[in-house]
């Protein structure tokens, strides 16, 4: 389903360069925003046990009871906005608990956790290109790497920095400028992979760069040293800042490949067959782990449901019991097992198959098969119940 002209949300990233000041005034947020979400976490998790429920409400009269407190009165010196909006981000990890979508909600760590703080409009200004949060005397020296889309103003505005050191403030704006495609007949089915990141139903494949692999040996070597250092020292700190360093560029250079091939593929197709694998039990193969990992396949089929969401096009999930990759696509054809190491073979009519090529024409017909007879089609499936293959909700996330 298209979306219309001016209803998509889109989040601007960019990094900024706080003065000693506003770094100080933001750690101190990070912390508070951290405290609130641990002692409301923990409230709920007491009124649990005793088969209660806390809603949204009750945490904010208690967040308003704690900041009068002599040991919380801290909680007063930073903005009140964020507070109020950890305890809306709770609300929301319960919401998605009860509706067996997630995990009971986990308690922050100082080390661990993301450090971010959401401000909406009654707590920033934003005139003429320049960003001012409450609690702060001048507005954030934000790099431009990009301009928000004319006529936008944002709604929210998030500040984080992550484990490199590196600051950042994302806005959430209305963007005009998303429209969807205009239909196309084209349609692709896509086998993603580890020899190869994607194998395209046209014979096409897309090399796996291993972001991860490149830069290993600078990755451990920079680990072994920080493990060298006394826990707590200034120079453990140095060493660990710059192992983050190299996994923040591993990450970023992953992201913005996936970025590129993504709004590739959507421009092209109107229809996208995938298959719905299900990555965090694949992980749990200790062999394979690292390199499903560093292919990122969520990541690629997260930013392909969205973008497809907001362009018009559509994105099928086949079921991961599907043979794709051992039925002949050309007689239909089903063998018997079929080791990993087997990269090509030939059917016995004749046809000599490369594995991933096979995988993706099969996904493809396996999907065109839902948009003509409807998601009840089950090719080839032996496993009893459920669909092989449905229409994807894409997701609302913004890149």
């Amino acid at each position: 389903m298209s979306v219309p002209p001016g209803q998509v949300k889109r989040a601007f990233k960019y990094r900024f360069c706080p003065t000693d000041a506003q770094a100080a005034e933001l750690s101190r947020t990070f912390g508070c925003v951290r405290k609130v979400y641990n002692l409301a976490l923990a409230a709920r998790t007491e009124a649990w046990a005793r088969q209660e429920r806390v809603s949204y409400s009750q945490t904010s009269a208690m967040l308003t009871a704690w900041k009068k407190t002599e040991e919380l009165a801290f909680l007063s010196e930073v903005s009140s906005v964020p507070l109020q909006q950890t305890l809306r981000h709770l609300q929301g990890a319960f919401t998605h608990f009860f509706a067996k979508r997630a995990n009971y909600p986990q308690f922050k760590s100082k080390r661990k956790s993301r450090a971010f703080a959401e401000y909406t409009s009654s707590a920033f200004t934003f005139r003429d290109g320049r960003l001012k949060l409450a609690k702060m005397a001048g507005p954030l020296d934000i790099v431009w790497s990009r301009p928000l889309p004319e006529g936008s103003v944002p709604t929210t505005v998030t500040v984080s920095r992550d484990a490199a050191g590196r600051w950042f403030v994302s806005m959430l704006c209305d963007d005009p400028t998303v429209k969807p495609l205009a239909a196309t007949d084209a349609a692709v089915g896509i086998d993603v992979g580890l020899d190869h990141l994607l194998t395209l139903s046209s014979g096409e494949k897309i090399a796996n760069p291993r972001h991860e692999r490149r830069d290993r040996t600078r990755l451990a070597r920079a680990q072994r040293n920080c493990a060298r250092k006394e826990k707590g020292s200034a120079n453990r700190e140095k060493a660990r800042r710059k192992a983050a360093r190299i996994h923040a560029r591993i990450t970023d250079r992953r992201r913005d490949g996936l970025h590129k091939l993504t709004s590739r593929l959507v421009r092209e197709n109107q229809t996208l067959v995938i298959e719905d694998l299900t990555v965090r039990n694949m992980v749990k193969n200790r062999k394979l782990a690292r390199a499903i990992s560093d292919a990122a396949w969520s990541e690629f089929r997260s930013m392909l449901g969205y973008k497809a969401h907001w362009y018009g096009r559509e994105v099928i999930a086949v079921d991961r019991f599907f043979p794709s990759s051992r039925l002949c696509s050309h007689c239909g054809t089903l063998p018997g097992r079929m080791p990993l190491n087997v990269r090509t073979w030939t059917c016995d009519c004749g046809t000599t198959h490369d594995r991933d090529v096979n995988a993706a024409k099969n996904l493809l017909a396996a999907g065109m098969a839902v948009t003509v007879c409807g998601a009840g089609v089950r090719p080839q499936r032996r496993t009893p119940g459920g669909q092989s293959a449905t229409k994807q909700k894409p997701s609302q996330r913004e890149p």
